[in-house]
């Protein structure tokens, strides 16, 4: 969460930073800051949006070809202009700009009170500024900064990503990471710093990925990395295959409608090269090395969170029903904290589109401690997770800026799918299944596509039904899980209170709060659960409950008798229905934002990446 933007090099450096805070707000957007070293260090911070900022600029002196910049989500402090990132020392002469928790702030900055600090912010940044501070000064002998940081970070437990610059050291920046993402960028005689890859890829796309437990220092002349013990690193330079049209908007109104677009290119991407339809089989290349332990596994426990724990659910069912195997699907926050019992015949799966999920990379490391295989689905290429784990798949998604992950949902049910042909054909699959799975996962970019066609009678239908307060999703089998898709999406971006239920559990309480001002979205196709998801329905209408089918083409008619829209997907496999399902509850749930006067890519209290527990 935060974004990180920083520049050393020969061009004045407001503009680099204003353009990269600009790429970098979905990630947090309440309140930002720069600060620039030239012959004095000169910050400006303001609370709100980067345009706040900007307004505070008009009247900024700071000039200069070095400087760094943040933009904030809200963890200690609320969003006050004194709260806001770039944090100062006691001399206002050193800077910082931080991502993550530093867990014993308190108990470091009441220690550094009783040395003489002042401390003007509620946050747990500003006690790294003091920190170094007061090491560099340490027993009257100043050392070198990047000596005081490395000795300040040993004192700290938790998690940072941080940039700083000093006004004593004026020719370089200082960066280090321990569980929050940081790259570097390289370019032309020039240097940058930034949280995501989408902040420098106007300027290049040659990057170095930082690892835990690493410090680089840029300047003028290059940058070096060591470790904290000041241990040299080798690192190798990297080329990102996506370009700065990837994150831009191409005319469209959000993010959020862009990337819902551009999902049947997502489909194909994600299967290109992987789907042999002939011998029906999926050739995911990320799992060749470990094929032949994966035949060996009992038992598969999926992590994630959000969104990419749903598509894990959806997975748990493709999973148990054609490759055999038990599936867990654990929130990764709760993971490593209930004392997981894993065996050497266990594996862990991890989803995560950024790749740097901080709960889901924690229950990534808490299984490799204990010695059993760990996969990852992520779509960030070179992310934590993908380092981390012993294999795994990318989503080949593209670059995913809206907060409310949509394209990259798809694609992790669709990788999820492959996987289960993958381990059904170790195991029990016949071909015949395997071809049938993978001709219909062929056909689903084409049948995506037909639906987000008839996008402007989902928007009607949603301008109609935007002004109620409360919705229950509800689903049974493979679509509790979509249900609980359209839940979520709905309160993200509309602030509508929706809850998500399997709907054999309705009449188990929660019906209760049915009547003619609590709607439910029923997703109802014509699947083995049909007859019965129909029941659910007559008994939500029999107590004065409105309802919103989703069912299949050709059910309009019986599905009209029972509701008071219909919303309609084409036909596929039932095992492959949550990838066609998802598409229309997402557009819904975008335009019932659009009526409400909600901007769908920067939900409030939110940030696409979560990079803190």
């Amino acid at each position: 969460m935060c974004g990180i933007i920083g520049y050393i090099g020969n061009r004045e450096v407001l503009p680099i930073l204003l353009d990269g805070l600009h790429k970098l707000e979905y990630r947090g957007y309440d309140s930002a800051g720069v600060a620039i070293v030239n012959d004095k260090l000169c910050v400006s911070r303001a609370p709100g949006k980067i345009a706040a900022l900007e307004e505070h600029l008009k009247d900024f002196d700071g000039h200069g070809t070095v400087g760094i910049a943040h933009t904030r989500w809200a963890t200690h402090g609320p969003p006050t202009e004194d709260n806001a990132h770039p944090h100062r020392d006691c001399s206002g002469r050193l800077a910082i700009v931080h991502n993550g928790i530093i867990e014993n702030y308190a108990e470091i900055r009441e220690r550094l009170r009783g040395t003489g600090h002042t401390f003007t912010s509620q946050t747990d940044t500003e006690v790294l500024a003091h920190l170094i501070e007061h090491e560099q000064a340490n027993g009257g002998s100043p050392i070198a900064l990047k000596d005081a940081v490395a000795h300040a970070l040993s004192h700290v437990r938790g998690a940072y990503g941080l940039a700083l610059v000093s006004a004593d050291n004026p020719n370089e920046i200082i960066v280090a990471r321990l569980g929050s993402p940081l790259v570097i960028g390289v370019g032309k005689d020039e240097w940058f710093v930034a949280s995501d890859p989408s902040a420098i890829l106007s300027h290049s796309r040659q990057v170095v990925y930082l690892d835990d437990g690493e410090l680089c220092v840029l300047g003028r002349n290059g940058y070096s990395i060591t470790r904290l013990d000041m241990s040299p690193v080798e690192k190798h330079v990297e080329q990102i295959d996506w370009s700065v049209e990837d994150v831009q908007k191409n005319g469209q109104a959000h993010f959020m409608l862009k990337e819902m677009l551009e999902g049947p290119e997502v489909l194909v991407n994600t299967m290109r090269g992987r789907l042999n339809v002939e011998e029906g089989t999926a050739v995911l290349g990320g799992l060749r090395d470990v094929a032949d332990r994966l035949r060996t596994i009992d038992r598969l426990i999926i992590v994630g969170c959000g969104s990419a724990r749903l598509a894990g659910m959806v997975g748990k069912y493709m999973l148990e029903e054609y490759a055999g195997i038990p599936v867990e699907v654990e929130i990764a926050s709760e993971f490593r904290y209930r004392q997981p019992v894993l065996t050497e015949t266990t594996a862990v799966l991890a989803i995560s589109q950024s790749g740097e999920t901080a709960d889901t990379l924690a229950a990534i490391r808490e299984a490799k401690m204990k010695g059993v295989l760990t996969l990852g689905i992520v779509n960030t290429v070179g992310s934590s997770i993908a380092r981390e784990t012993d294999a795994g798949v990318y989503n080949h998604a593209g670059p995913e800026i809206g907060v409310a992950s949509t394209k990259a949902f798809l694609s992790q049910m669709v990788v999820l799918a492959m996987f289960a042909i993958f381990l059904g054909r170790q195991r029990r699959m016949s071909v015949a299944t395997g071809q049938r799975i993978a001709k219909e996962l062929t056909e689903l970019p084409e049948l995506l596509q037909r639906i987000l066609d008839n996008s402007a009678s989902i928007k009607t239908l949603a301008e109609r039904w935007a002004k109620y307060e409360h919705f229950f999703f509800l689903g049974r089998k493979y679509c509790t899980p979509v249900a609980c898709e359209g839940a979520l999406k709905l309160k993200e971006i509309s602030y509508i209170h929706a809850e998500a239920y399997a709907a054999g559990e309705m009449k188990h309480g929660p019906i209760a709060l049915i009547d003619a001002n609590f709607p439910s979205v029923v997703i109802c196709p014509k699947d083995s659960v049909y007859e019965k998801t129909r029941s659910n329905i007559e008994e939500i209408r029999a107590r004065g409950g409105k309802v919103i089918a989703l069912t299949t083409e050709g059910n309009e008619t019986e599905m009209a008798e029972c509701s008071d829209d219909v919303i309609t997907i084409p036909k596929t496999l039932e095992m492959l229905t949550p990838i066609l399902a998802t598409a229309p509850l997402h557009l819904f749930a975008y335009y019932v934002a659009l009526a409400r006067n909600c901007d769908p890519d920067k939900p409030r209290n939110l940030a696409k990446s979560v990079t803190v527990e």
